[in-house]
């Protein structure tokens, strides 16, 4: 008979067990079909959302739970509860590419995983319009990787024991010049980068004349320039806003050496800027 009951209990509690597993699973899948992904946080552990491209924005609904971004980067955002068992909020960070993303943050002292890739939660994504449609990550990098295909059609040219830098092409999308530059290292030695500067600068200066230089800031440069390798050929994009030289003045690209004396310097003219190519 005690054989009998327990039995019995024992069945009770599986049926109960499972009625419980079944209405969270149901929850947490009525949370999904509203398009709002679950993130757990711990107060003793570090939960990581690695986006796509650099977060812009970023809000939370609780003062409990604690945001930042991970310092060196620009996509990644680390997130931690300043207390146990909080109650369940959301999350919304806006990226430079204008997507939108929206999430429910709940407290789980065990989380189930504590990094995140959202390169692909395409269903958990919405556009947002930017202002400066100019700084969009994602018009940058799309237009930058077209320019980086395209042939050479320009040839200013700055070479120096080995190493050499070329203009290859100038474009320009929606107000945006693009820049092919392709840096080679003929050379057993690697070449390691001090500095790479663009700047407006006088033509012809008298001995009475000050110089005067405009430095030119790009928006974004595409490629991996600071260190060419031995034997190599990079092609890097630089995007800057559109702009044309004034007159009696050139445009200098610059890039000098570390610790090194191979240093390259191309002057071009408004007759080369003219010659940029619509995207």
């Amino acid at each position: 008979m005690k054989k009998l009951c327990r039995g019995v209990l024992c069945a009770m509690l599986l049926i109960i067990s499972n009625v419980f597993i079944v209405s969270a699973q149901d929850i947490e899948t009525d949370k999904l079909h509203l398009g709002i992904p679950v993130i757990e946080i711990a107060n003793d552990k570090t939960t990581n959302l690695i986006f796509p491209f650099s977060i812009i924005s970023v809000d939370r609904g609780s003062s409990e739970v604690m945001v930042q971004k991970a310092k060196g980067v620009k996509n990644v955002l680390q997130l931690k509860s300043a207390e146990e068992d909080f109650a369940e909020t959301n999350l919304t960070v806006i990226t430079s590419d204008g997507s939108l993303y929206s999430f429910l943050l709940v407290y789980n002292h065990f989380p189930f995983q504590t990094n995140y890739v959202l390169n692909d939660m395409k269903p958990f994504r919405f556009k947002a319009e930017l202002h400066d449609t100019n700084s969009n990550e994602a018009i940058l990098f799309s237009k930058s990787t077209e320019v980086s295909l395209r042939k050479a059609f320009l040839k200013k040219l700055s070479k120096a024991y080995g190493v050499s830098i070329q203009i290859q092409g100038i474009y320009i999308y929606n107000g945006i010049m693009y820049f092919k530059v392709q840096l080679s290292n003929n050379t057993q030695i690697p070449y390691n980068v001090e500095q790479f500067r663009f700047y407006i600068k006088d033509k012809k200066l008298t001995k009475r004349t000050a110089s005067q230089e405009l430095e030119i800031s790009p928006i974004n440069i595409h490629g991996h320039y600071e260190a060419i390798p031995a034997n190599s050929n990079i092609i890097v994009i630089v995007a800057m806003e559109k702009f044309t030289i004034p007159d009696k003045k050139i445009f200098h690209i610059e890039m000098l050496e570390k610790n090194g004396g191979r240093n390259l310097h191309i002057k071009i003219k408004n007759k080369d800027l003219i010659k940029c190519r619509q995207l």
